[in-house]
């Protein structure tokens, strides 16, 4: 227990950090921003009938690509996915509207060179969440298949650091906050616009978004579906930032992406513990 108390204040102080170099104008070296994750960003790569949709890997809040997804990349490529990755909002601290709409190019853009119709998305912490605005106010609707968000902070945190960040010129942690005016319109009815299919993962011991149940999203049964990792694996104590690291989560979001529809709830996977 004081070992896990210790990663969180780690992670606290680490966002903290952050974000004041982010006050300063600095972000992440240009090298880590450039480098796309392994298995991601072949532009030649070409859809089967068994993947057909390209995958784009949306990261979260202070992370580079490279960084979120230097697991789940290649596990997706390794299983027949075209995989893109790309970075976006001043290390994803920029208003999240405008996120989105660069988001939207990217998906376009990916589109245009693979001969898809449509994308699937897999985002982590705010890149679960902020693909929302880009389906329900910028057209995503059509062109997204599946949207699977890893500890997505869909309803916000209420986390008193959100704030403490945005204080330290930072948009998007504003607009995370609960109960903040980019959250309440992006969840008005409808939460979840009809064309993508949604899963929402979350876990108990989520120390980032707060409570872990505003990772959740409203909708028919047909559409959504919500992931506790500890309801089918008990001993599992993923947090925030291993979320996209982890074999267990891996296994949710193949399931999504394999399937028509969300993931299924019945799942079983094999439970695999990261803590």
């Amino acid at each position: 227990m004081r070992a896990r108390r210790t990663r969180r204040t780690a992670r606290l102080l680490a966002v903290t950090a952050v974000a004041a170099l982010c006050a300063l104008g600095l972000t992440a070296p240009a090298s880590a921003a450039d480098t796309p994750p392994p298995g991601a960003n072949d532009w030649s790569c070409k859809p089967d009938s068994a993947h057909p949709q390209p995958v784009v890997l949306v990261n979260g809040t202070f992370k580079t690509s490279y960084e979120n997804w230097l697991t789940l990349s290649p596990a997706l490529a390794q299983a027949g996915y075209c995989v893109f990755s790309f970075e976006y909002g001043d290390l994803e601290t920029a208003p999240i509207p405008d996120s989105a709409a660069e988001l939207r190019d990217f998906v376009n853009a990916v589109l245009g060179a693979t001969g898809a119709k449509k994308v699937d998305i897999v985002g982590h912490s705010q890149g679960g969440m902020m693909p929302r605005y880009y389906v329900k106010f910028l057209g995503g609707a059509t062109k997204v298949d599946d949207l699977v968000g890893i500890v997505p902070s869909n309803h916000g945190t209420s986390n008193p650091l959100a704030l403490a960040a945005g204080a330290t010129v930072c948009p998007s942690c504003v607009d995370q906050t609960a109960g903040s005016d980019f959250l309440k319109k992006l969840n008005s009815d409808p939460e979840t616009p009809v064309g993508p299919d949604y899963t929402a993962i979350a876990t108990r011991y989520d120390e980032v978004v707060l409570p872990y149940t505003s990772a959740f999203l409203d909708g028919p049964a047909a559409q959504v579906t919500n992931v506790l990792l500890q309801d089918r694996c008990p001993l599992d104590i993923t947090e925030h930032d291993q979320a996209p690291k982890s074999p267990l989560v891996e296994q949710w979001v193949l399931n999504a992406l394999g399937r028509k529809g969300p993931a299924d709830p019945a799942f079983v996977p094999r439970c695999v513990s990261t803590g």
